[in-house]
């Protein structure tokens, strides 16, 4: 396969620095191995590709290897300058602006390099800082989640990578401890601090310079809160993210700590043991699953979805839903049926009112699990679902899977069944004729508008998070 112009670039800037450390001119070095001076100077400027051979003999008389020659760094300063500004004015962000690239020249000084690279990042992160539409946004979440589904939402190497941290702290069973989460805070060379003023468009700060994270005092009386935030800060640093450059990699990046914090807190050794051994007792209950490791009845649902499928053969969804039937968190490898949009994107669309996720809210007790069976135009599945409520109003967690596994599931038993034919407006979303016929024309609801539609992602250096407050913030704490 051909080298790029970068990679001939590199090349090139190699064979110059180590035949000017051997102090031969291109004439000298040429005659040594049986080319013209002008030949090398075409591939010293990255304009020719040489042969293996003629290499070899480059670096038979510079002393060197050939492995040295080919290696991808630059190999000094001045090289990497040149090489970034080769690189930038090769990016299709600068090419659109139609402006003629800086000719690379030996007197055109380091300063100016940097000045005229210094542009060029500025420009780089406008583009970054373009607001993503709620549709694009919706598309990236969209994509994100057909993968995920792909992979039966599954990441080996993060499983990996939390069980590995986890046993150098110390962690065999039972629920993580905030004091082993501190304990994996510093030996990754970090303390954990809790604070009144942390910005309030961030759930943790971490200061690389002094090695600590910040976190709200409020999740200081326990729970899976502080364990989950420090967890995912830490995940920033040990899957080596850098600021995203778009809307699709912001996501990726909150997925994958949202995962790694997971991972730690529910470890997939232990999590799959205990949960074959309720399959084997025919006795596989999310809440159970809760409160062996302390979590709440959201995460241990979601990382059903994580290990159920990979490690126990059972496909199944999970929902969150709001008080208003809005679909807010999703996951499917069932064949579940749910509405989407014209992007294909599932997140905010309204659940039927059959399912369970929303026939839960009518349950008086609202203590135990929900369970029910639902005929859908897929298929029969089973699920189980719990509500809560937040500042935000109420919720429902769904766990559920298609009818032969439910046999696996505590909660098998229940009569409650019910039969939706979404996307079928005739089924729950057009009124009865009586009623559409005593109000049409006579009322006129004010919709609620949701903010988030509007928030700017990515943005800035933090993508979501005020720059100004974040900055402010690290000085006041600087010191302390």
């Amino acid at each position: 396969m051909p080298a790029s112009s970068l990679e001939l670039a590199t090349l090139g800037h190699r064979i110059r620095h180590h035949r000017v450390a051997n102090g031969l001119t291109l004439d000298e070095l040429g005659a040594r191995v049986g080319v013209a001076g002008s030949q090398l100077s075409l591939i010293e400027n990255g304009k020719r590709e040489p042969k293996l051979s003629l290499l070899q003999a480059i670096a038979d008389v510079t002393g060197v290897q050939v492995a040295d020659l080919l290696s991808p760094e630059p190999p000094n300063r001045r090289a990497a300058l040149e090489l970034e500004l080769q690189r930038a004015q090769a990016s299709p962000v600068f090419r659109r602006l139609g402006i003629p690239p800086v000719r690379i020249t030996k007197s055109l000084s380091d300063e100016t390099i940097e000045s005229i690279l210094g542009l060029h990042r500025e420009l780089q992160r406008r583009e970054r800082e373009a607001i993503a539409t709620p549709e694009e946004a919706r598309r990236a979440n969209n994509e994100l989640r057909l993968r995920m589904r792909e992979r039966d939402n599954y990441l080996p190497d993060i499983e990996k990578l939390a069980e590995k941290q986890l046993k150098a702290a110390g962690h065999v069973s039972g629920a993580l401890t905030h004091r082993t989460v501190s304990v994996m805070a510093e030996q990754l060379g970090f303390e954990l601090i809790y604070v009144n003023d942390l910005p309030h468009s961030a759930r943790s700060v971490t200061d690389l310079e002094h090695g600590r994270i910040y976190l709200p005092p409020a999740s200081i009386p326990g729970g899976h809160g502080l364990r989950s935030m420090a967890l995912q800060a830490m995940a920033h640093r040990l899957l080596g993210h850098t600021p995203p450059t778009d809307y699709a990699d912001f996501l990726q990046q909150r997925l994958e700590i949202n995962y790694y914090a997971a991972c730690c807190l529910m470890p997939e050794t232990n999590a799959v043991a205990f949960l074959q051994q309720a399959k084997k007792d025919r006795n596989l209950a999310v809440e159970d699953f809760r409160d062996a490791f302390g979590v709440t009845h959201e995460a241990a649902g979601m990382r059903m979805t994580n290990l159920l499928t990979h490690h126990l053969g059972i496909r199944l969804h999970f929902l969150r839903v709001d008080g208003s039937g809005a679909i807010t968190r999703v996951y499917e490898n069932d064949d579940l049926p749910l509405p989407s949009d014209v992007t294909g994107s599932v997140d905010g669309q309204i659940a039927c009112r059959r399912f369970a996720a929303r026939a839960a809210f009518a349950e008086q007790n609202r203590t135990t699990e929900y369970y029910q069976y639902t005929d859908t135009p897929s298929g029969t599945f089973w699920c189980s679902t719990q509500t809560g409520t937040t500042s935000d109003g109420e919720f429902s967690i769904t766990v559920g899977v298609p009818f032969d596994d439910a046999k696996w599931f505590r909660g098998r038993e229940t009569g409650k069944r019910a039969v939706s034919t979404c996307p079928d407006e005739s089924c729950c979303r057009r009124p009865p004729d009586d009623v559409r016929n005593r109000w049409e024309g006579k009322a006129w609801p004010s919709a609620r508008v949701h903010m988030q539609m509007f928030s700017p992602l990515p943005r800035g250096a933090f993508p979501g998070v005020d720059d100004n407050e974040v900055y402010a913030f690290l000085d006041r704490h600087a010191e302390g």
